[in-house]
């Protein structure tokens, strides 16, 4: 690791130390370092931008520099395609947000002409209440094709996992969904959060 970070260990650092570890690691002899540096500038300026709001040519080059890299990674292990495959349906979402405020919506907050990153924090928290509340309450036994199955589970725990504020704000409901998974079942319609 480069700057005096040689006794981490690659669980204990974030994005950006780990593109730095492969952009200068010689392990990493495989990938090249130009490709690195352009998913680090690409994470950099979404990162420090001050709306996180990109262009739609700005997504296509991170895009095409991110797939890009995650073939080099695929290219020397097989077992990456998985996370190539999780990579692609994450860049294919829609993640826009429309807010129509003639709905009678009454938080003067979601009505907002730009809304603010804590606004959309807020939203998305609440959005995945509701899907964590839909998962949660549907029967186990219902074989509708709009009930949860194991896989979509395991997405959203992993996705929100992964996310460690979201992993902490939402673990009493994680915990179920995991105990729910191991059982082989989707959702419960007695059990409360």
């Amino acid at each position: 690791m480069p700057r005096g970070q040689f006794s981490k260990r690659a669980d204990q650092c974030d994005t950006s130390a780990l593109l730095n570890l492969i952009c200068n690691c010689k392990g990493f002899w495989f990938v090249d370092p130009k490709v690195v540096r352009e998913v680090i500038r690409s994470r950099n300026e979404l990162m420090h931008s001050s709306e996180f709001h990109m262009s739609d040519d700005w997504m296509r080059d991170f895009q095409s520099s991110l797939k890009c890299f995650v073939l080099q990674l695929v290219n020397q292990n097989p077992q990456m395609e998985t996370v190539a495959r999780q990579i692609d349906v994450m860049l294919k979402l829609d993640l826009s947000i429309s807010v129509d405020c003639r709905d009678g919506v009454e938080a003067d907050s979601m009505c907002e002409a730009s809304p603010s990153a804590d606004s959309v924090r807020q939203w998305e928290a609440e959005l995945l209440q509701e899907l964590l509340q839909e998962f949660l309450h549907t029967p186990a036994e219902d074989e509708d094709a709009d009930a949860p199955d194991t896989e979509q589970l395991t997405t959203l725990c992993g996705f929100l996992e992964a996310n460690k504020d979201l992993g902490q704000r939402f673990s009493a409901e994680i915990q179920l969904l995991n105990s729910r998974k191991a059982k082989g079942g989707g959702g419960g319609a007695n059990e409360e959060v």
